[in-house]
């Protein structure tokens, strides 16, 4: 098909032309493949990416790392100076000024035209001084930066599905009622207290929020409501993010958080026991999606720039699954296991099956036989070979995360995507098939095969040769006796003293 050059000027490429951009959260998952899909398909001038130092590693030597990550494979062999277009700025969310340097503040307030803010910690129990200085005092701060910016064209907020996670049916608007404070107060409190006295408040200010994450989400959305002024902004709220779909490479992830967590434990043997609500859906969007339509919802924020007026709101876009293809938390559970056969692991401890317990009370005590108690015997292996133990310790931690996540495996919430939807409509065919974010024609299915795949290739390290895949196999089947083995001892054993009381009392 032929592209005429007027639409594809108009249209998202053409808009993205010699345009510099500033991100924040540029090493996070979502952050990355926003980069690489910019590199890939426009010809932006500079990116400007904030980043910290992390694990004894300078930012120029994380971006190094990046020439070797699979997920700019395919980019640096169509362009392989694309990197060369990223600029590193020293930066942390945490510090009071953002950390960046009066030069490289000079720099972005000259130069920018696009501003694209996702730096946040995503840990949901992290204490509550840490989440509100990065998620909430942090998105002040950039809002305070982007407001002396010359030629800002366009400010996109990255927030989350959950950000009003109190009520389960979530339309694309401001909540401010559901705070117990505002976010002005709330900063202001945290500049006049400790950070253990703030820690504290936590129970009382978080209210009826699951967890600290989703509050200061809250709260950030609260400061832009509060303080966007003419700024040309707009919230992106993406629901669960998970491996890329389609592009650059399908299944590319580089992160154990949540569902792909769960389907890494359980392909590994480990993980046989969890809670969810089993009429339940889960609300899962692929990062490829989620950077397709971070990148056109910019693209609307600039053209609604000169259409805005003194008391319009900025606009919200959310992608989460659609009302016509939702996925029930059973068909995640059925997809994880059902290519468990094609893609199987070479380090498995035990034959991958998962058992649900909707019951959140009784979990603990099914979790003591299903995984504590073989873990004690799996350990005593271990220190008879001269090993160091580690599934107890392992399961103790897996507890604790499905304890902290309970709240979102077992509600269900429904997300209007009007405005999303809308923005589909408005964008060329060739926009839409080059930045896809269409949620009702996605194969869930498929996806999780591709996932699955991914997971064992990005994540496990096991590389994708026959050879490797028939040496899964072979440990499947072998673990796959010896489960059904000691299920039918189990049954014998369980038969038998049944048929002995019964005995007893006849």
């Amino acid at each position: 098909n032929i592209v005429s050059r007027t639409e594809m000027d108009n249209g998202i490429q053409g808009f993205y032309k010699d345009k510099v951009v500033f991100l924040t959260g540029a090493t996070g998952f979502l952050g990355k493949v926003i980069i690489e899909k910019l590199l890939r398909t426009t010809e932006v001038k500079r990116i400007y990416a904030m980043m910290r130092p992390k694990r004894g590693k300078d930012i120029q030597e994380r971006l190094a790392i990046w020439q070797k990550d699979p997920l700019f494979e395919v980019l640096l062999k169509a362009k392989p100076d694309a990197l060369k277009r990223i600029f590193v700025i020293a930066g942390d969310c945490l510090d009071p000024d953002l950390g960046i340097n009066r030069s490289d503040r000079k720099l972005l307030v000259s130069e920018v035209h696009i501003v694209i803010h996702g730096a946040a910690t995503v840990r949901f129990n992290e204490p509550l001084h840490v989440a509100l200085a990065i998620n909430t005092r942090g998105t002040r701060l950039m809002l305070q930066l982007a407001k002396e910016m010359l030629q800002l064209e366009a400010y996109l907020h990255i927030s989350t599905a959950f950000s009003n996670c109190v009520i389960f049916r979530i339309e694309e608007k401001f909540y401010p009622e559901h705070l117990t404070c505002d976010a002005n107060s709330v900063l202001a409190m945290s500049e006049l207290l400790s950070e253990q006295m703030m820690d504290k408040l936590a129970p009382t200010l978080v209210g009826n929020f699951p967890n600290t994450y989703t509050y200061t989400k809250a709260l950030a959305e609260d400061v832009v409501l509060r303080e966007f002024g003419d700024l040309p902004l707009s919230i992106f709220r993406p629901s669960v993010i998970i491996a890329t779909h389609e592009e650059p490479v399908s299944g590319w992830i580089d992160n154990l958080y949540g569902p792909i967590a769960h389907i890494y434990g359980v392909s590994h043997g480990v993980l046989r026991l969890t809670t969810y609500d089993k009429d339940g859906y889960a609300s899962l969007v692929p990062v490829d999606y989620c950077a397709n339509a971070a990148l056109a919802s910019i693209w609307q924020t600039s053209k609604d720039k000169s259409q805005r007026n003194a008391i319009s709101q900025p606009a919200i876009y959310t992608l989460a699954p659609s009302e016509k293809n939702l996925l029930l938390n059973t068909d995640f559970i059925k997809h994880s296991l059902i290519h468990r056969n094609d893609f199987p692991l070479t380090k498995m401890i035990w034959y991958p099956f998962v058992h649900n317990i909707s019951n959140p009370r009784i979990f603990p005590l099914a979790a003591f036989f299903y995984h504590t108690l073989p873990g004690y015997f799996y350990d005593l292996a271990l220190r008879l070979s001269g090993r160091k133990p580690r599934l107890v310790k392992l399961y103790r931690s897996i507890h604790a995360n499905i304890a902290v996540l309970e709240h979102f495996m077992n509600n269900s919430w429904h997300f209007e995507t009007k405005s999303t939807d809308r923005l589909r409509v408005m964008m060329s065919p060739e926009d839409r098939r080059l930045y896809n974010f269409d949620m009702e024609t996605l194969d869930w299915k498929e996806y999780f095969r591709k996932a699955l795949f991914g997971m064992r290739l990005y994540l496990t390290k096991e590389p994708p040769t026959q050879e490797s895949l028939e040496q899964g196999r072979r440990l499947f089947y072998r673990l796959k006796i010896l489960h059904y083995s000691f299920v039918t001892l189990l049954c014998v054993i369980a038969g038998f003293l049944l048929w002995t009381l019964v005995r007893l009392f006849i």
